[in-house]
């Protein structure tokens, strides 16, 4: 019998408004995840978890990896992200390490902070290149509000963790503030979260607020007016991470319609979004954006004065 191939574990290369084009690699199943943050762009989920396993296997991981590094598509990052918390893989060290020996293209991490309050304190992922971790709150009253997080979980455990990480860890930690509008924006959380930021001394503060279609509706933007006055309260290590504008690619994926499907299964994305990731011009984007969602295999929602693209639920 002809053994079953491996689902896709990586993705894009996407552009990313922080990294270049960003391969991504997905080691988890669907939202599975620490936390159940009410920005988040896979939508609610209502449930969370802290199990450490190997959710997928590691060289299936490598060989996807390895085959998108020869097949000549740019790629400026490999970063961790995708459908949930990926240091939740037990083999996350291993997958980095494995890379490592593969190129010297940069190895990022975004996580959300969880596992690095452990007694392990991220000793996986000490060999990565940037750390993105996140930071949002920094009391449990807003921290329960923001991040929904598994139970037993608390804000000062989470900084304590960023602050001992930032002792061990040798490359660069771009420390992500995600605000959303009248619930971690207020001054005296603000003024909080400065001194949280002293104590662990990252080499940025990357202040972002709700640019994608969100969890739950509730969860609104700050403007970029008021990101600019965060900005200055946060200390001169702060920016406002702006949009990625970049060329596109040089060549589209051989089946884009697949392709867009894939990208969209991973965040909702503008239509300029995915022409520059799937090297696609802009009406070829538009047509089968038409196409598939006549199909209802995507719908578009409005957000933020941006249509997003986002795949349905029975084109998963």
């Amino acid at each position: 019998m002809k053994p079953e191939t491996p689902k896709a574990l990586i993705y894009g290369p996407v552009p990313s408004r922080r990294l270049g084009y960003s391969l991504g690699l997905d080691i988890l199943p669907f939202k599975t995840c620490s936390m159940d943050c009410v920005y988040c762009q896979l939508g609610a989920w209502g449930r969370t978890t802290v199990r450490r396993r190997d959710y997928v296997p590691v060289r299936a991981v490598l060989a996807q990896v390895r085959a998108a590094l020869a097949s000549g598509v740019r790629i400026d990052a490999i970063t961790f992200s995708g459908s949930g918390e990926p240091t939740l893989h037990a083999g996350i060290g291993r997958i980095i390490d494995g890379i490592k020996r593969m190129t010297a293209v940069p190895v990022v991490v975004l996580t959300n902070s969880s596992t690095l309050a452990g007694r392990a304190n991220g000793r996986d992922i000490l060999r990565a290149d940037i750390v993105v971790p996140s930071l949002d709150a920094v009391t449990d009253r807003v921290f329960a509000k923001v991040n929904r997080p598994h139970p037993g979980m608390s804000a000062d455990r989470i900084v304590d963790g960023l602050v001992r990480f930032r002792r061990r860890f040798k490359g660069r930690i771009w420390l992500e503030v995600m605000l959303v509008r009248g619930v971690n924006d207020g001054p005296t959380h603000l003024r909080k979260l400065r001194q949280a930021i002293d104590r662990i001394q990252p080499d940025r503060v990357q202040i972002n607020t709700v640019v994608r279609p969100p969890a739950e509706k509730s969860a609104r933007p700050l403007t970029a007016e008021e990101l600019g006055r965060v900005r200055l309260l946060l200390g001169p290590r702060a920016e406002v991470i702006a949009d990625f504008r970049r060329e596109k690619q040089a060549a589209p994926a051989p089946d884009a319609s697949a392709a867009l499907l894939e990208a969209l299964g991973r965040r909702p994305m503008t239509a300029a979004d995915l022409a520059r990731s799937l090297g696609l011009p802009a009406p070829e984007v538009a047509d089968m954006t038409g196409r598939l969602k006549a199909a209802g295999r995507l719908r578009a929602v409005r957000h933020g004065g941006r249509v997003y693209y986002e795949r349905t639920a029975g084109s998963h």
